[in-house]
């Protein structure tokens, strides 16, 4: 498998392979679309480990992950879930955003991320030791999630933590015009204008623009989009509805491109 690329920033790739060898569980922590979920991929292809990612939302239950029975021909047959399968497999499991989950996932994972390694399927009545190899990942914003939502104690001290933010502006447009396939010099104005709409976050606006809306707006550029309507595509209609913090992202945009 041809890892795909992404851009070392610090030490992450060296702890996350430490934290492998060690099948230790890992905590990614940052603003949404920094590169969390690449980094995952591209460790996991350069570990040559297989990767299960769970993408994780308010509806998902313990037993969607397990797995369920399921009626096939007319027979009822057992279907693993991913976290099944990844403890059978010793897959590296990700689960993406993990407090967007039931409280059950959670209270699933606390034996997995233990000195036991063993999953529960309680409609099978069985116990599963995680095959060697296995490992647990996730991920979440912390910037982002309300106190309700916030990531227990109880949660965060059974894994080691690797901190994500948004790369310095040489790096980041360094990734852009790689990912978008533009210009430095387009790149550069994009990783400008998403470093302002960042600093709108104390305004009003609850999230700035990703790493990965520039790379949107780069692609946009190269397709043929002049770069005040892709910035508006993506620097301003994905970031909000409302009407005032549109038309100040809107000028922010005139300001800078002009």
């Amino acid at each position: 498998m041809t890892a795909p690329w992404y851009r070392v920033v610090g030490n992450e790739d060296a702890i996350f392979a430490r934290a492998a060898r060690l099948t230790m569980p890992v905590l990614l922590k940052g603003p949404t679309g920094c590169g969390k979920t690449r980094f995952v991929r591209h460790m996991a292809a350069t570990l040559e480990r297989p990767l299960i990612t769970v993408a994780c939302q308010e509806d998902l239950s313990a037993a969607d992950l397990t797995g369920r029975y399921l009626l096939k021909g007319g027979d009822t047959v057992w279907q693993d879930g991913p976290v099944t399968r990844a403890v059978r497999e010793g897959a590296i499991l990700y689960l993406d955003e993990v407090v967007e989950a039931r409280s059950d996932v959670l209270t699933l994972l606390h034996p997995l991320t233990d000195e036991r390694r063993m999953l529960t399927v309680e409609r099978r009545s069985e116990e599963i030791i995680a095959a060697s190899g296995f490992q647990v990942v996730i991920s979440y914003n912390p910037g982002y999630q309300a106190a309700a939502r916030a990531l227990k104690e109880s949660t965060r001290q059974r894994f080691a933590a690797i901190s994500f933010d948004y790369p310095g502006p040489d790096i980041e447009a360094e990734i852009v015009a790689h990912e978008a396939g533009c210009s430095s010099s387009v790149a550069d104005q994009l990783v400008a204008l998403g470093r302002a709409t960042r600093t709108l976050r104390n305004h009003g606006l609850r999230e700035g623009a990703s790493t990965r809306l520039l790379v949107y707006a780069g692609r946009m550029v190269v397709d043929g989009s002049d770069l005040t309507e892709a910035c508006m595509a993506t620097l301003v209609h994905s970031l909000t509805d409302d009407p005032e913090l549109v038309r100040a992202l809107s000028d922010l945009i005139s300001t800078k491109i002009g």
